[in-house]
């Protein structure tokens, strides 16, 4: 079977369709065929930089880890990155293109149709199968006429298509009916299965339903998916990973600030391998507790969510737990928040041209017009955290703004290499006392060994002996939860059907 297609589209948004595309190109790789995921349009503040430098959708990263194959723009033409209620940067084919509000940037999708299409037509003639994503719900029919992403990208490929409905929100009959009435003729034509996800219970008691709904809308229903959590990003269920941790015990605490305008929070996710550490999320209205560690994470508007902080009092709590003694740590915008100032002259970022930041560390901010974005391998330089001095560390950078340095602050690491050149660049900064520093690089704690040694220092300061990861590394611990995902989907969907299905397109 060469060059073929499945749709994965939505009843709504957070319905498991990110997960379940995901789970196809794990079981299509299973059964010997080359598969990439595609998705034309992604909003999401969660990124990736390629090997070329290129930014993309951290779901279609996921996807094509499930698929074994390297991400690529192709996979991902088109992201956008919400930067207040009204406005979002475009990037298209992995570089900035431009802020647009929500109507230019529905004036502008006919322009990017055909630029979809050659993307996708590039992606088709290299893999045996491609599995689209689609966005929210294809019943959106106000946005129907201009759409690139729903059943609009389906005409575009070709594509079968098969509707995914959520249970455990209730109402899932009523959903997938309404979803499929509201579809022209044509586009019914193209809905080939119905699979019911987050199920909880006898599925015997929902056959009745299952039943009425094929003979209703004349779709088959391919599969009950049951309910079941998997350590996999998926950017259909963002608020479950918050929840999900907030009950497990260990003897370390990380708690991680939930901005408004948060960004890669998937580079904390390794942290909930860890046996011994128990994760939060300070979420809008808590407080911050006692931690052993704070993480303030990337941020999509850096100067608004400082003004968050500052507006709710977690500033003064983040000031408090420095006095104490308490490790702080700035990832991206997090480490331009940990600064003295914060300066937008071009206002790039914001309407206001320069902010005082909290002053944990002793760095001045300047944003600029153009991105960073690199694959950078690097070495922990500071002495301040004797288990991390030499450390080996890879990540990327996706960043506005340069940060210099004051006389109390040291860097905290050397940039090595950038897209495979060699070069010496200082990243980072570290406080006098050691307990606080930044960086500009997203991804470092997914090195087990950093993390370990990282988390042990802490242990040895509460008195507590060191402990090994259970988890070999976070790439094979990753690799497992995919076959996991695969063996749930495949057990409970109707696989056969779904390959009858591509072969008679």
């Amino acid at each position: 079977m060469k060059n073929k297609s499945i749709m994965i589209q939505g009843t709504a948004s957070s319905v498991g369709k990110s997960i379940l595309t995901a789970a196809f190109c794990r079981i299509f790789k299973q059964d010997g065929y080359d598969v990439a995921p595609f998705k034309s349009q992604n909003m999401a503040l969660n990124s990736f930089i390629t090997e070329e430098g290129l930014e993309m959708g951290r779901a279609q990263v996921v996807q094509a880890e499930a698929a074994k194959v390297v991400p690529n723009v192709l996979m991902n033409p088109i992201l956008l990155k919400p930067s207040t209620d009204q406005k979002a940067q475009v990037i298209f084919m992995g570089k900035v293109h431009k802020n647009m509000s929500a109507r230019e940037y529905h004036e502008f999708k006919p322009t990017l149709k055909h630029m979809i299409k050659e993307a996708y037509d590039q992606l088709s003639n290299q893999y045996d199968i491609v599995v689209l994503e689609g966005a929210g719900s294809p019943a959106e029919i106000n946005l129907r006429e201009n759409d690139v992403v729903n059943m609009g990208m389906a005409e575009i490929s070709d594509s079968p298509v098969l509707l995914v409905g959520d249970i455990d929100r209730g109402g899932v009959f009523a959903s997938i009916y309404g979803t499929i009435m509201l579809m022209t003729e044509e586009e019914k034509k193209r809905i080939k299965g119905v699979i019911i996800n987050k199920f909880r219970g006898d599925v015997t008691i929902l056959q009745p339903g299952l039943d009425m709904i094929e003979e209703l809308t004349g779709v088959p229903v391919l599969g009950v998916v049951p309910y079941s959590h998997f350590r996999i990003e998926d950017e259909d269920s963002l608020s479950e990973r918050f929840k999900f941790d907030q009950e497990k015990q260990g003897q370390l605490k990380v708690e991680i600030l939930y901005l408004p305008h948060v960004s890669n929070f998937t580079d904390f996710n390794v942290f909930e391998t860890q046996e011994d550490v128990h994760v939060k999320y300070v979420m809008r209205g808590e407080a911050i507790s006692d931690p052993d560690v704070l993480i303030i994470p990337g941020s999509k508007n850096t100067i608004e969510d400082l003004i968050y902080l500052k507006n709710t009092g977690l500033a003064e709590q983040i000031i408090r737990l420095a006095r104490s003694g308490k490790r702080i740590v700035g990832i991206c915008g997090g480490y331009q928040i940990l600064g003295n100032t914060l300066a937008d002259p071009d206002h790039t970022e914001s309407a206001i041209t320069e902010i005082q930041g909290l002053g944990l560390l002793d760095t001045h901010t300047i944003f600029e017009k153009e991105k960073t974005t690199t694959q950078i391998k690097g070495r922990i330089l500071s002495e301040k955290v004797p288990t991390l001095k030499d450390k080996i560390i890879q990540g990327y950078e996706i960043h506005m703004g340069q940060t210099v340095l004051g006389e109390k602050a040291e860097p905290f690491l050397t940039i090595e290499q950038r897209l495979d050149q060699t070069v010496k660049v200082l990243d980072g900064a570290i406080s006098e006392n050691g307990k606080i520093f930044g960086t500009y690089i997203h991804g470092i704690f997914d090195d087990l060994d950093f993390t370990r040694s990282f988390l042990n220092q802490i242990r040895n300061e509460k008195g507590l002996e060191d402990v090994t990861s259970t988890v070999e590394s976070f790439e094979a611990f990753k690799e497992k939860e995919y076959d996991r995902l695969a063996d749930v989907v495949r057990k409970h969907v109707d696989m056969d059907k779904v390959y009858e299905i591509m072969r008679n397109w």
